[in-house]
């Protein structure tokens, strides 16, 4: 092929593909809005955008794939463990994170200030990013984290507990380590009793450091009683 020949297929590569690029660069910024529901950017939720800076929370943690992966992604933390959660964590992580090898410090964050965080990382959690970065992926688990993290037989308690529970408990090794292990926690409660526990914990364990999850409706917390009666 001649030098003339291979210069304008080469031209014409990079101009198709930069003309691809530029084109889907537009699209994206043409969906920027809808994806990142822009109508709930509140003066609150851009005040809790100001703490996250302010206490720089990206030093450990990342969002959307941005920061530092010390610390779990915080993405879509508001779905995992709710605004209680998120307050007993940034309140009293000396608590909270008793048992857990990487200890978060105290920042002294006000309830104004944790109000604002949560308002932040709700929003962050509704944006729809194509699942970036990716949460619970089946690559690389083990059987017993696929059987509990996907296929066409995920009931809705285990699709419960994957949402909501995983950030801080685990089940056959897959999940956190903030809370116990529930491997075997259909040996002390029963089904009613663990849907009881999640929406009050001191109401069945008065000794509990977890919050109640005010944002896990009642349907999920019945559906997560009878799928951890079950780990026995």
């Amino acid at each position: 092929m001649a030098n003339r020949n291979a210069f304008f297929i080469f031209l014409a590569g990079t101009l198709i593909s930069l003309a691809i690029f530029l084109g889907l660069t537009w699209d994206t910024h043409r969906q920027v809005d809808a994806l990142t529901h822009a109508e709930k950017l509140s003066d609150q939720v851009v005040a809790g955008k100001h703490v996250w800076a302010g206490k720089n929370c990206n030093e450990c943690h990342t969002i959307l794939g941005f920061g530092v992966y010390y610390a779990p992604d915080l993405t879509k933390v508001y779905k995992r463990i709710g605004a209680a959660g998120i307050k007993a964590a940034v309140q009293q992580p000396e608590v909270v994170f008793a048992k857990s090898i990487r200890h978060m410090p105290n920042l002294n964050v006000t309830d104004q200030q944790t109000a604002d965080l949560v308002a932040f990382l709700e929003w962050v959690g509704n944006i729809d990013n194509n699942d970036w970065p990716p949460q619970d992926k089946e690559a690389g688990l083990s059987a017993a984290q696929r059987r509990l993290t996907g296929g066409a037989g995920l009931t809705r308690g285990a699709a419960a507990f994957k949402e909501s529970c995983m950030g801080c408990h685990s089940i056959g090794g897959a999940g956190g380590s903030i809370g116990p292990a529930l491997d075997t926690v259909g040996t002390k409660y029963d089904a009613a009793t663990i849907a009881k526990l999640i929406a009050d914990p001191k109401s069945v364990n008065p000794a509990s450091r977890m919050p109640a999850q005010d944002s896990v409706s009642q349907d999920d917390r019945n559906a997560l009683g009878e799928f951890l009666a079950k780990q026995q």
